[in-house]
């Protein structure tokens, strides 16, 4: 099980608390991956569909960042394989709300 732990505004649209934990299933090499984690969030929440990335693209959206394990995977390809300790439940994959304004 993965733990993600969520926005404030995404758990009050998916109606759960700060931390939710998904059955994740790893990519053809046996890996956790960023989009493996993304689709089984999207498949267990589907009205997150679209809020994190992309319908179309599967690009993440602006002003939504991930991290694990203190590394920033914003700007990962999507089949970066999660380090082993988000992997395996230790630490949780964030996603995070990114604030800009001046």
């Amino acid at each position: 099980m993965i733990r993600v732990e969520l926005p404030a505004h995404l758990r009050t649209l998916a109606h759960v608390g700060p931390e939710v934990m998904l059955d994740v299933t790893p990519d053809v090499q046996g890996r956790v991956t960023l989009r493996s984690v993304l689709d089984a969030l999207e498949t267990s929440y589907p009205m997150l569909r679209g809020t994190i990335r992309d319908h179309v693209t599967e690009q993440r959206r602006p002003f939504v960042r991930f991290f694990a394990c203190e590394q920033d995977l914003s700007h990962e390809l999507p089949d970066t394989p999660l380090p082993n300790a988000v992997a395996t439940g230790a630490e949780p994959f964030l996603i995070v709300g990114a604030m800009s304004g001046g």
